[in-house]
């Protein structure tokens, strides 16, 4: 299949964000009221991969923004790059920045003999808070291998290096590396790429919806032994820490629920899959992250998950005067 750009859907403005009101998904609460509201679709997934639970409309595209890696990581592997464990974990990544990632994607590149300078990721600070202020205070500087995706493009370049690709083009749509991305894509959701635009780190950036997203999810957890999917959703598995940070949800769940396959992106988005082969895909229409934890929690106790870390991937206070006096709840 090849990339093509479809006209926006007819229920779509010029934008291509769904037109009419999408269902709220979380509520914003303080001291009793209702301040504000979350909009958005939500999808899940039967074991055998049918629809079982839909709000809004999970059939209109979207951009999954980095819930897309795990697609792109089976892509390094399908273009012949060795990779697996931690690496392939951090490849399949949007990282907190901590020290232990910074040193793997560095160790990465020199393991293929690779310059740190060929990273085409904006120069960036740590994407959590926590490691951001402790970055700038030590006196360091934005740097390309911050950035929360270098992991992504170190294994990137590294599959170009081992295919004799240009490494400086390596982000361009018709690279065959994107190209090779895009038939994953397209291949896992079981559906044709609607858009093609750019990413925050500069890689193509394919729109599905988001029953096609939480399909993909599906496949890589119920895909043979053995298969670069598989590969890919088992390293995420063993090594979470290494997929998003310590103090990240993604980590979480799939450090304390055995075998859940895990990723947020960008602009609330959200892609999971059970073991079982049961999944759920969701995005929040104005971007907000606060209200993924929420909605993540209530979805996946939907779905009969029953672990101690929903609460805490549920926990988001509004505070007043420094004391909490309200949250951010799930409204589904």
């Amino acid at each position: 299949m090849t990339a093509s750009t479809h006209a926006s859907p007819a229920n779509a403005d010029a934008s291509g964000i769904p037109g009419g009101t999408s269902p709220v998904l979380a509520e914003v609460v303080r001291s009793g009221f209702v301040e504000g509201l979350h909009r958005g679709s939500l999808v899940m997934l039967a074991a055998d991969g049918s629809v079982e639970f839909a709000l809004g409309d999970p059939a209109a595209p979207v951009y999954p923004r980095s819930a897309n890696k795990p697609m792109q990581a089976a892509a390094v592997l399908r273009a012949g790059l060795e990779l697996s464990g931690e690496r392939l974990a951090l490849a399949a990544a949007s990282h907190s920045g901590e020290t232990f990632h910074l040193d793997l994607v560095r160790k990465m590149l020199a393991e293929f003999g690779l310059p740190e300078d060929g990273l085409q990721t904006p120069p960036d600070l740590p994407l959590d808070p926590v490691e951001a202020e402790s970055y700038l205070a030590s006196g360091q500087v934005r740097d390309r291998i911050t950035m929360n995706c270098s992991g992504k493009h170190a294994a990137m370049i590294a599959a170009c290096a081992v295919n004799g690709w240009d490494t400086v083009t390596y982000l361009a749509p018709e690279h065959p590396l994107q190209r090779l991305v895009l038939e994953v894509v397209e291949r896992v959701s079981g559906e044709s790429v609607a858009h093609v635009g750019t990413d925050g780190c500069g890689a193509p950036l394919m729109a599905l919806s988001l029953t096609g997203l939480a399909r993909a999810f599906r496949g890589f957890v119920v895909a043979e032994p053995g298969t670069p999917e598989r590969a890919v959703a088992d390293a995420m598995r063993a090594h979470p820490e290494y997929v998003a940070g310590t103090r990240r949800p993604d980590t979480w769940l799939m450090s304390e629920v055995p075998g859940v396959l895990s990723k947020m992106g960008a602009e609330a988005v959200q892609a999971v899959a059970l073991p079982d082969g049961r999944a759920l895909a969701f995005k929040i229409d104005d971007g907000a992250g606060r209200a993924l934890g929420p909605v993540l929690a209530r979805a996946l106790a939907m779905m009969g998950v029953e672990a101690p870390v929903l609460a805490r991937i549920a926990e988001q206070p509004l505070l007043g005067g420094g004391q909490r006096v309200g949250e951010i709840r799930a409204a589904f």
